[in-house]
């Protein structure tokens, strides 16, 4: 007669000690990836569970999927720290949890005042299958008509409420996408290219 698997049971929380964390449904979390050279996965935990005797931890978790591993790849707005939730789920062992971290959303994280190693943003869901995105479409508020990269700096004019991106790229050159803009936001793109030479070291 087959031997019965014994049953197993879902926990409310469950204590990390190789990282002295404390994790629980719908928390998010950093997972070892199986080739070290790979950044760290993003999950969210779903549920976490273990044998009857409270041992071989498995956490359900819900991927998110960094811009680069989506089947359109990374495109100039998605944010360094931007991540998409997507429909896939799976089993981990808890042992492969690195850290717990925050997946913020847009707008959120838009308004921290720093930004840490365990710090995310989402602002779409993703179908791993399709490559769909939900929402499909979100606002643009730069004049290039792309969403907004958090990353960048973005200027707004005072006058007619349009916004461009403005980089500031090494050596501190400033440069406007050359696009045609009002004349106060010209000006106020020249004050910034103006303050930004400000900043730079004199030569000798």
């Amino acid at each position: 007669m087959a031997k019965l698997k014994a049953p197993r049971r879902t926990l409310d929380s469950y204590t990390l000690k190789h990282i002295n964390k404390t994790i629980k449904a719908g928390d998010c979390v950093l997972m070892r990836p199986s080739d070290p050279s790979n950044s760290s996965y993003v999950a969210r935990i779903e549920r976490i569970e273990s044998d009857a005797r409270g041992a071989n931890v498995r956490v359900h978790v819900r991927w998110y999927y960094r811009p680069e591993e989506s089947i359109g790849g990374r495109r100039q707005f998605h944010g360094s720290k931007e991540v998409f939730l997507s429909d896939h789920y799976d089993i981990q062992s808890a042992d492969t949890i690195e850290a717990k971290c925050t997946v913020h959303s847009f707008k959120s994280y838009t308004k921290l005042d720093a930004v840490g190693n365990e710090d995310f943003f989402c602002r779409f869901e993703y179908n791993s299958s399709t490559g769909a995105f939900n929402p499909d479409r979100v606002a643009v508020y730069c004049k290039c008509e792309m969403p907004y990269n958090p990353d960048d700096l973005m200027v707004q004019c005072e006058g007619c409420s349009d916004c461009i991106l403005a980089e500031i790229q090494e050596g501190r050159e400033f440069r406007g996408n050359n696009l045609k803009v009002c004349p106060l936001l010209s000006a106020m793109m020249e004050l910034i290219q103006f303050r930004s030479h400000l900043c730079c070291p004199i030569g000798i």
